[in-house]
């Protein structure tokens, strides 16, 4: 079977849409890389497939191997060079009025307590991704499925990918409990090896109305059997780049809560920020406390970002091949100068801790 390289099967889930899964899913993917291991994702979110774009895999396409679909790569395993010392006065100027603090350390870049350990010479491991995206003409054609075609999309995506020797491999999944989600819970409880599924990651954020369908999904997990890893809550906040000053824009609390009714561990919160956009949406690596110039001659409102995005997409690691970009290094490099990416080491050193702790128990 193509899951036989994988030791663990995580699912990234929640009952309502526009949470941010795949944006949990890929940071996910990009901090265990960056702790060592090997990471696989397997997007199932037929009809909305966004991790070819946030993994800058737009331009790539499924190959057929011996046997099966062979997942793309987006980086081998590797050693980083040390983390770069960002020069920002060719670019950017602080502003005039009112200097915004220093950038964050590079050893402790953190909004959320945990600090990032950067190391030089960090070993990292392999990434790879499959998507129903990958095999689309264009990343606009819709795709019109009645449930059964969705059912054998999923199972076909479960048996047919052969994946490399794969430490974590990461399922994203569309919003809610229907097809594919039966379909997937199915699949993985008939086909994976004893403990192979290790369980689910519930993704939510802070507002009422999306925690309270996402204790729906809890209670799929159960119904299903499958265990709950733990709750991240996504837009957790938002931190100024120039004051530094933080504001709850949805709330804050809420899946912290619910994890503690469910009895479930809290992973932790995800706050909202804006260089995680540029990162993967303009492929440059995430710079703080700076206000960018706008260029001669452009009219109000007509950001340079915009203007350069398709020459950034273009030759971006981050929105490109996977490869190196203009700014050096690939999108896991660049990924080391985002806050969030302190965030994230916190989040897995829980989750691998969680999911080992069950492994063992298994065994």
């Amino acid at each position: 079977m193509s899951l036989d390289n994988v030791r663990h099967i995580v699912l990234v889930l929640s009952g309502k849409g526009g949470v941010g899964k795949s944006s949990i899913t890929t940071q996910l993917a990009l901090s265990l890389s960056l702790a060592g291991h090997s990471v696989g994702i397997l997007d199932i979110d037929l009809t909305g497939p966004s991790i070819p774009r946030l993994l800058g895999l737009e331009n790539a396409k499924i190959t057929q191997g011996p046997g099966g679909w062979l997942p793309c790569e987006v980086h081998a395993s590797q050693t980083l060079p040390p983390m770069p010392v960002l020069s920002t006065s060719e670019t950017q100027t602080q502003h005039e009025d009112a200097p915004p603090p220093p950038p964050p350390s590079i050893e402790e870049v953190s909004t959320n307590g945990h600090a990032a350990t950067v190391n030089e010479g960090t070993k990292i491991g392999s990434l790879h991704a499959i998507s129903l995206a990958l095999l689309l003409p264009s990343r606009s054609s819709a795709i019109v499925w009645r449930g059964p075609k969705k059912t054998a999309m999923v199972r076909q995506f479960l048996t047919d990918v052969l994946w490399p020797p794969t430490d974590y491999l990461l399922i994203d999944t569309p919003p809610g409990t229907s097809d594919e989600h039966i379909s997937l819970a199915e699949t993985l409880q008939l086909k994976s090896l004893p403990g192979q599924l290790t369980g689910a990651v519930i993704v939510t954020t802070p507002q009422a109305v999306a925690i309270s369908d996402v204790r729906k999904e809890v209670n799929f997990c159960r119904k299903v059997g499958v265990e709950v890893l733990g709750v991240v809550e996504n837009m957790s906040g938002y931190v100024c780049e120039c004051c530094g000053e933080r504001a709850n824009l949805f709330g804050s609390g809420g899946g912290e809560v619910m994890a503690g009714s469910f009895e479930v561990p809290f992973l932790g919160g995800v706050p909202v920020d804006r260089q995680w956009g540029v990162l993967v949406e303009e492929g440059r690596r995430p710079r703080y406390g700076v206000v960018e110039n706008r260029g001669e001659g452009q009219e109000e409102g007509e950001d340079k970002g915009e203007v350069g995005s398709e020459v950034g997409r273009a030759d971006s690691g981050a929105l490109g091949t996977g490869k190196d970009s203009t700014e050096g290094g690939l999108l896991v490099d660049r990924y080391r100068s985002c806050s969030l990416c302190g965030v994230f080491e916190g989040i897995t050193k829980q989750l691998i801790d969680i999911v080992e702790g069950r492994s063992n128990r298994t065994i």
